[in-house]
């Protein structure tokens, strides 16, 4: 993606998280979706955002969580923070009216994928996280 640089201005990357007993999550880099995942184990997805923010290069690297699970999603802060080595900026996101209703419930988790899409597009209060190795 960012050797094609397909004239997109904003070299954001931005993970969308949908917190709960399945945790949805989107990834967009360059403003296209690059990723759209369900996780069962907040360490699987931990380690997973891991290797992304990790992996890929852009000037900034944005959280964004769903607000409706709170101890889930501080969980999954806390988590990031402890074995993530660089900074990030977080977001918790009003996440209502991001559940659609799909005919046959839940099929392997496309209601969480949409919604970590749709909690990824909104906007939330921005806090910068750095990490423990810095702020000690």
């Amino acid at each position: 993606m960012q050797k094609l640089n397909l004239g997109y201005e904003e070299e954001d990357l931005i993970l969308g998280i949908d917190p709960g007993q399945r945790m949805g999550l989107s990834i967009f880099y360059y403003g296209v979706e690059i990723e759209s995942s369900v996780h069962t184990s907040i360490e699987e997805l931990v380690f997973h955002i891991i290797g992304i923010l990790g992996g890929l290069r852009a000037k900034r690297k944005i959280l964004k969580i769903g607000d409706g699970n709170m101890n889930i999603a501080k969980q999954i802060v806390t988590m990031l923070n402890l074995k993530f080595c660089s900074s990030f900026d977080l977001e918790f996101v009003d996440e209502r009216r991001t559940s659609l209703k799909i005919k046959n419930f839940n099929q392997r988790g496309k209601r969480d994928m949409l919604s970590a899409k749709y909690i990824s597009q909104r906007d939330g209060y921005r806090y910068s996280i750095l990490p423990l190795s810095i702020t000690g």
